[in-house]
């Protein structure tokens, strides 16, 4: 009777050493993560259209994203808040007070304005409306002189003509290639395309030697540029080399 009371007392006493060490380790668990794993820096890169600060405000959206653990595991098993233009973000952690966000943006390469909708439409490299908004994005050209009256989300513009897309999407390509983003592209009836930098027209005519006319526009462009007038490249071709600049008195 003796020996079993001793056995009972003794694993009693196991039981609670662990359950204490179980205890201890939780509390100094929890006195790490709470004393340790605080944001104090926020990394943000990939962003364009929005600032660090506004990407940092939609990821620390909540009362416990002072601490980094927090905000790394939150993020490792649920979404980030979703972001107008935004593709994804990805949240990792540099060390225990470092948070670095890799902001993946949409590619848009131009928008136009819908009448029926009173909105821009926002369209990425393959055609597809991206986004529908009333602001407007800087450094994305708008497109004018293109007849589409409706379009749907994550569908592609649809024009009355069918080439026009292919054509509007094989120019802002070439454009942003070159980095030679303007601010407006403007297509006349005819569909001669005209490029609007400023103050500076560059006339490029249809659609032939786009590549081309667009790749000479390249070595043109830094001799023109806060220039007011107008660049005439409707008739160049390698074989004419025809191209003018007329000033705007």
């Amino acid at each position: 009777m003796i020996r079993d009371e001793r056995k009972k007392k003794k694993r009693k006493k196991r039981i609670m050493i662990v359950i204490l060490s179980i205890l201890l380790f939780l509390v100094l668990t929890g006195f790490i993560v709470i004393q340790v794993f605080t944001v104090k820096q926020v990394e943000v890169e990939g962003n364009e259209l929005y600032s660090d600060e506004q990407i940092e405000a939609s990821i620390l959206n909540d009362s416990y994203s002072w601490n980094s653990l927090y905000v790394y595991l939150k993020y490792k098993v649920s979404k980030t808040k979703e972001v107008p233009f935004v593709d994804t973000m990805e949240v990792s952690l540099k060390d225990p007070h470092s948070i670095h966000i890799s902001v993946y943006e949409k590619g848009l390469l131009g928008y136009l304005y819908i009448d029926s909708l009173g909105k821009n439409a926002y369209f990425d490299k393959d055609g597809f409306v991206e986004e529908t908004s009333s602001r407007i994005i800087e450094g994305v050209p708008k497109i004018t002189g293109l007849s589409c009256d409706h379009v749907v989300l994550y569908e592609k513009l649809s024009f009355d003509d069918k080439k026009a897309l292919k054509t509007l999407l094989a120019l802002t390509q070439t454009l942003k290639k070159y980095e030679l983003i303007p601010d407006t592209i403007n297509y006349d009836a005819q569909k001669q395309i005209t490029l609007y930098y400023g103050n500076v027209a560059v006339m490029l005519g249809n659609s032939d030697n786009m590549t081309e006319k667009i790749s000479r526009l390249s070595y043109i462009y830094p001799n023109i540029v806060g220039m007011n007038g107008v660049l005439h490249m409707e008739s160049w071709s390698e074989e004419t080399s025809d191209i003018t600049f007329v000033k705007n008195e």
